[in-house]
């Protein structure tokens, strides 16, 4: 290389946190595939009759349910291990722990012990995600912080959008034990991303240079004057953490909207792969594409939930908007006489909350100081998936109640009124 060459590399910044946050993207995706592949196998027949669960709508919620109990205590419980282990060596942990949760869930002989699998899942991934707002925390300016979450929450979306037409065909060719030997494998990937290519702060990255470290440090100065001063006798204990963002009544209605946002989520993504086939009559392999449409759709609805919230400087809007088009698209797609109709207008409805989560992670960022950023993200994390694992097996129950999936459905229609509201306050509040 020529000298003339080196000095202008010299000169020009890294993008080492354009990586982290593929990274950070790369982890999410692998995580949220580990956790739908049970929503192709609560369709195929022989998976259920091994574990006696053929027509059994509670039990099969309940696959889901306990993992998002277990996720929800993991979050708020583990998440100050993050701080103590700092986000690379936690991460690696996680994905170590649900990697030997998917073993015990592939060689499970009896339902109880495939629950307790989901269970230790749900710890491992409760402990992964507060890290992913560490590090955003840490690595990127707050004008760049919208579309740095949008990145990795695209994650999110594109897992199952994979994962539901991929394990069809696994499952359909090789078993359904096989899709969990095939993801305990291919944890591989994303702990060897961490491990390697990742670091706590900029500075204790080994191939960032002082040009993009001063970049990031510029604009977390600039965010730290605006922020009101900690108290001069503040220690760095877990209640003082927890104080510096408990007493904004914002923070608690983000909250709020989360456990909406997180319900939607995993009832759509334990019950439509049912409500396509079962009640709406499409075929095995339309069904798994079908299902695929609202993770499609929100991989678009995350980037533009990006890019708007760091081109307005605002975050509410947006997720007020995500609210509309959920409760709107799932209430025509559980009404709609024609089937196709029906999985066009579900697809828009799930897919529209992908608008509100880079918006909601990049609000809680803006609300909470860093010193509590991880515990804030675990608290709402946890109590949003906590609370949203209600979600799984109330849609079951409504559903036998009322023999009809659209009743099911309803219940997801009500939860984006609820969202609504919380977020139509921080929306006048001018968040």
């Amino acid at each position: 290389m020529s000298t003339a060459i080196a000095i202008d590399q010299a000169a020009k910044p890294t993008h080492q946190r354009h990586l982290l946050a593929g990274i950070l993207l790369l982890v999410v995706f692998f995580s949220y595939i580990d956790r739908v592949n049970v929503s192709i196998l609560v369709v195929d027949p022989e998976f259920l009759d091994y574990f006696g669960i053929t027509g059994q709508s509670v039990q099969k919620g309940l696959l889901m349910t306990l993992f998002l109990a277990a996720y929800g205590v993991g979050n708020v419980v583990l998440a100050p291990i993050g701080d103590f282990l700092g986000p690379r060596k936690a991460m690696s942990l996680s994905v170590v722990l649900w990697g030997l949760s998917l073993i015990v869930g592939g060689l499970a002989p009896t339902f109880m012990l495939l629950l307790f699998s989901r269970v230790i899942l749900g710890l491992g991934e409760g402990l992964h995600f507060p890290m992913q707002s560490k590090y955003i925390k840490e690595w990127f300016r707050p004008d760049e912080r919208g579309k740095a979450n949008a990145v990795w929450q695209t994650g999110m979306a594109i897992a199952p959008a994979v994962a539901m037409p991929l394990f069809t065909v696994i499952i359909h060719l090789t078993g359904w034990r096989s899709s969990f030997f095939i993801l305990a494998t291919a944890g591989l990937i994303p702990l060897a991303a961490i491990w390697f290519f990742t670091a706590d702060k900029p500075r204790d990255h080994k191939r960032i240079n002082q040009l993009e470290i001063d970049h990031i440090e510029a604009g977390l100065a600039a965010e730290r004057a605006k922020a009101p001063a900690v108290p001069a006798d503040a220690t760095d204990t877990l209640w003082s953490k927890f104080k510096s963002f408990a007493s904004d009544y914002q923070f608690w209605l983000l909250v709020v909207y989360y456990v909406v946002h997180t319900s939607v989520i995993w009832g759509a993504m334990t019950w439509v792969p049912s409500y396509l086939k079962e009640a709406r009559g499409f075929s095995w392999a339309a069904m798994g594409m079908l299902a695929s449409l609202p993770w499609i759709l929100g991989v678009v609805t995350k980037i533009v939930s990006g890019v708007l919230c760091d081109k307005m400087g605002r975050r509410a809007p947006v997720i007020l908007f995500a609210m509309v088009g959920v409760g709107t698209g799932i209430y025509f797609g559980a009404t709609a006489a024609d089937n196709m109709t029906a999985a066009i207008f579900l697809a828009f409805g799930v897919g529209s909350i992908g608008l509100g989560g880079p918006a909601a992670w990049t609000l809680m960022q803006d609300i909470v100081p860093s010193r509590g950023i991880s515990t804030a993200a675990g608290i709402m994390n946890g109590l949003g998936n906590g609370f949203s694992s209600l979600a799984p097996v109330a849609i079951g129950f409504l559903i036998s109640v009322t023999g009809s999936y659209a009743g099911g459905l309803y219940y997801l229609v009500g939860c984006a009124f609820v969202g609504g509201v919380a977020t139509l306050i921080l929306t006048l509040k001018g968040r």
